[in-house]
C-alpha cells in the first residue's frame, strides 16, 4: 500500500504527484513539453534537496508564491 501525494496539477498534462512506497519516494512530474519524468529518492531530505534544486527561486521571479506552495507540498510529505 503506498500513498500518493498531488503537488500540483495545472490541467491533465501539467503535474507533479509524489508516491510514498515505504521508505522510497517516486517522484512523477508530467508536463506537456517533455512527458512524464520519474524521480526515485530513498530519504525525504534527498527528495527536499532535489525539489529545491528543480524550482529555484530565479526561475519563479514574480510568482514566489507559486514557488513556495510547491516547496510547502513537498515538505507536507
Amino acid at each position: 500500500m503506498f500513498k500518493k501525494v498531488q503537488i500540483y496539477k495545472t490541467d491533465k498534462y501539467n503535474m507533479l504527484n509524489v508516491e510514498v512506497q515505504g521508505k522510497t519516494l517516486i517522484v512523477r512530474e508530467i508536463s506537456d513539453q517533455w512527458g512524464e519524468e520519474c524521480h526515485t529518492f530513498v530519504s525525504r531530505p534527498e527528495m527536499l534537496h532535489w525539489a529545491e534544486n528543480r524550482f529555484r527561486p530565479e526561475d519563479f521571479t514574480g510568482r514566489e508564491a507559486e514557488r513556495d506552495a510547491i516547496l510547502d507540498g513537498f515538505r507536507s510529505i
